[in-house]
């Protein structure tokens, strides 16, 4: 049932002011949670002490816990605008302090007993910390040709074999373990564990020692080897076999949920070339006068709000559209990683040399171009991600592009009330994908008067052609190259797919607001849009022609206002500590 558009996003306004104001501005040296500081705790390889003191203050765990559980979690949407504020101070505190808890605890409230889910509730809120294992080394995303057994016994499970690059293994109370139930083949040979600490003989199993990585150096990466372990049979999430849908479900809601979190990180950054370009001095002006740099700012700014579009229509897709979510979510956290490490190269060179430093007003900059990378890796690489999505697009091209309805208005309303996360819906594969039928609507209902609308207008044409040429690809392709193990080409069609979500989101993003534009004169003014669809068509292989003259600078003093007044480069114009 929904709780009103009132009641939801004042909570998320005011809790997101509660963070800010704990946490801080990051400017000031001598905060707990100041660039300083963070720089220093990485440079040691240690997570950020004081932060996570400030998160336990303010029982950030709580966020993670669904409301039906005594915790604050009622929308993704809004766990991504919370949990953004965090990463936008340092990366390896939002995973390391808790993302890696939520990305476990999503299995137990997908298809956890009500005991599991009380447990696991009590723990986090407690200030706990749960780690999540799917995957091992020997083989990366492929989690169905797992290792890790789970040997049924009659009365429980008995536990052997090694799980590696788990963040916070050794400092969790639980862990979620994905373990192979059976020796027969198939998606049937798997289940998920929930194994907590305290119930476990402390001999028959060992952390493995720490990683060192390059990005997110605070985290704790290390593994956990088990040996002859007896796990009782509580411990089972869901059914016996179940681990694979259990996963695939699960993935849903984390992959479209961390990309958006990311987002943080990379509105720092483009902060912190700004401040850079405005009192650098080259050829006796300021860097922000010269064309080209002042042009990939406001390009990193662009693709920021297109991420931002994808992310929110993946997020509320969840609750809106669960049966579609599957496609959504891998597109999500297939290009929303990509372009924001794309913007992130763009913004290093104008920074130039002051990109390789790793101290000093700069250093924050250096440290999210080495951190934003590990949120590509994990269960849900590039390659996973597209695999999930090649074998949908002929179901799609053939039931759903071009003859189903477009997604509800809703989908693109930022602040709009949600009903509840529907974790029964999700399903594995769909038929139907109205995000797509969004752009193919839009296309009649794009306003074309002034030379700016007119430009969004004809892109948005090109894209829909794109979209025609992607189904006459999709419907041709071999039965060899809809699987992962495709030919290059069906990745290429993931990809091309992907971009085209994008466009649909960012068009129904900007529709909202031009219904409403005294709410947010920026989002409803189409500069944006034409200009951020020109982005994606070039990134389509497309060269379309330049933009009306009026659009840049439009965008250009949106990134300068943003700037001047503290408030952060996404859909939601938030004020910002520092």
């Amino acid at each position: 049932m929904s709780i009103g558009i009132a009641a939801q996003e004042e909570r998320v306004v005011a809790r997101i002011a509660e963070l800010e104001k704990v946490l801080g501005d990051p400017a000031d040296p001598l905060g707990d949670v100041s660039y300083a500081r963070v720089l220093e705790a990485d440079e040691e390889g240690e997570m950020l002490t004081p932060g996570e003191r400030l998160l336990d203050d303010v029982v950030l765990n709580s966020d993670f816990v669904p409301r039906a559980h005594g915790g604050r979690l009622e929308r993704i949407d809004n766990l991504v605008r919370v949990m953004r504020q965090v990463f936008r101070r340092d990366v390896a505190l939002g995973l390391g302090y808790g993302v890696t808890s939520f990305m476990a605890g999503v299995n137990l409230w997908t298809c956890g007993t009500a005991e599991q889910r009380e447990r696991l509730a009590r723990l986090l809120l407690d200030g706990g910390k749960v780690s999540v294992a799917y995957h091992e080394l020997a083989h990366g995303n492929d989690f169905v040709r797992n290792e890790f057994e789970a040997t049924p016994t009659g009365d429980g499970f008995r536990l052997n074999g090694t799980k590696q690059v788990i963040n916070n293994a050794d400092r969790a109370a639980a862990w979620v373990l994905f373990s192979r139930t059976s020796d027969k083949p198939g998606s049937r040979s798997h289940s998920v564990m929930f194994a907590e600490r305290g119930g476990l003989d402390a001999a028959s199993y060992r952390v493995l020692p720490r990683y060192d990585a390059v990005g997110v150096r605070g985290c704790h990466l290390s593994g956990l080897h088990f040996e002859d372990c007896a796990l009782p049979s509580d411990a089972l999430v869901g059914e016996l076999g179940q681990g694979v849908e259990l996963a695939l479900r699960a993935f849903q809601i984390t992959r479209t949920a961390v990309p958006g979190m990311a987002l943080g990180a990379t509105d720092t950054s483009l902060r912190t070339v700004v401040r850079f370009a405005l009192g650098r001095q080259l050829y006796r002006r300021s860097v922000m006068e010269i064309p080209h740099a002042k042009a990939t700012l406001s390009g990193a700014f662009l693709d920021l709000l297109v991420c931002d579009s994808l992310s929110l229509a993946g997020s509320r897709a969840v609750h809106l559209l669960p049966d579609e979510t599957s496609v959504y979510a891998a597109a999500v956290k297939y290009l929303v990683p990509r372009m924001l490490s794309d913007a992130m190269n763009e913004l290093s060179i104008v920074l130039g040399a002051r990109f390789y430093v790793r101290e000093g007003e700069f250093g924050i900059f250096q440290k999210h171009v080495r951190d934003l990378p590990v949120l590509s890796l994990g269960h849900a690489g590039s390659a996973a991600c597209q695999a999930t999505i090649i074998p949908q697009l002929p179901r799609l091209a053939r039931r759903a592009w071009f003859t189903g309805d477009p997604a509800p208005d809703a989908l693109f309303r930022p602040r709009e009330d949600l009903p509840e996360v529907s974790f029964d819906g999700l399903t594995l594969a769909s038929g139907r994908d109205g995000l797509s039928a969004s752009l193919v609507a839009a296309v009649d209902e794009l306003p074309s008067g002034t030379p700016v609308e007119r430009a969004a207008h004809g892109i948005a044409l090109k894209m829909m052609d794109e979209l025609r040429q992607v189904q006459e690809e999709a419907l041709a392709l071999a039965p060899e190259d809809r699987t992962a193990l495709a030919r290059p080409a069906s990745f290429a069609l993931a990809d091309r797919y992907a971009v085209l979500l994008a466009a649909a989101s960012a068009i129904g993003v900007w529709r909202q607001a031009a219904a409403a534009p005294a709410d947010d004169p920026f989002l409803a003014d189409p500069a944006w849009l034409a200009a951020a669809l020109h982005r994606l068509s070039r990134r389509l292989g497309h060269r379309p022609p330049d933009l009306p003259a009026e659009a840049e600078p439009r965008v250009h003093e949106e990134v300068l206002r943003r700037f001047q007044e503290n408030a952060s480069y996404d859909l939601y114009n938030t004020p910002l500590a520092g």
